[in-house]
């Protein structure tokens, strides 16, 4: 993707002391896919990256969201080497930026990115599908099909209820965002470079886990599972504590 040099620059926040985790959040904002990793900040700079679409940051041009356009932000934070851990689309952007620059990514975790793996699992094209509906459509798409991604992403949505407004805010910053399904990422890259990797998914849905698996699998990652919280992994019991381990031996 050509990148105008005069796009403005996305927000950082940072907090606590120690060695920087990069958090790169998906389409949901910081404060909801890192609630379970606060008390991290004791030992680690927590740096909550706030993806374009996402306020304080400015809007992507076009108010298209596009994993290359993360990929490029994410490329101006990684002098300092630190630790990657990002979530769902921002896993797509989050693994591109580290096959650009491997040598500047001290690890990586990624939480249910949407890389559709394996390309021949009828499951995971039909999420694939589902989730493309959503960003074409926004709140047209066919009612079914809308509520089944909800629920797999994680929002807060119930059967024949209203859909909160949070919930309607964040279809339609989606609408209109490049798929995810467009990205190849040069995984062998990530494997070469031995990059530590730590795969981690909800274990609440079949595609997703096959993802997971698969893409453990191509970039000789670890891979973990932490139930409990669905699609946001982070707040799941216990997995803060595994992700420290993990980021404590990749040091």
């Amino acid at each position: 993707m050509d990148v105008s040099p005069d796009t403005a620059p996305i927000a950082v926040i940072r907090e606590g002391t120690g060695p920087e985790v990069l958090l790169v959040h998906g389409g949901a904002g910081p404060a909801t896919t890192w609630s379970g990793l606060g008390h991290l900040s004791e030992r680690w700079t927590l740096a909550y990256v706030y993806r374009r679409g996402f306020d304080p940051s400015p809007q992507p041009p076009g108010g298209r969201q596009d994993f290359e356009l993360d990929a490029a932000d994410l490329l101006e934070m990684l002098d300092n080497r630190p630790h990657i851990v990002a979530h769902s689309y921002g896993g797509v952007g989050a693994v591109i930026a580290a096959t650009q620059r491997p040598a500047q990514v001290r690890s990586l975790t990624l939480l249910e990115p949407a890389l559709f793996l394996p390309v021949d699992d009828p499951e995971v094209a039909r999420f694939r599908r589902v989730g493309d509906a959503v960003l074409v459509h926004g709140l047209e798409t066919e009612p079914a099909t809308l509520h089944e991604f909800l629920k797999i992403a994680g929002a807060p949505v119930r059967d024949q209820a209203p859909l909160p407004e949070e919930v309607l805010r964040g279809v339609r910053r989606a609408q209109g965002s490049r798929s995810p399904g467009e990205a190849r990422p040069a995984l062998d890259v990530l494997r070469d470079a031995q990059i530590p990797t730590l795969v981690a998914s909800g274990d609440h849905h079949p595609a997703l886990e096959r993802m997971c698996d698969a893409l453990a699998i191509a970039v000789d990652a670890q891979r973990t599972k932490a139930p409990g919280a669905g699609h946001f992994v982070a707040a799941a019991p216990g997995f803060a504590d595994r992700l420290e381990q993990f980021l404590v031996s990749a040091r």
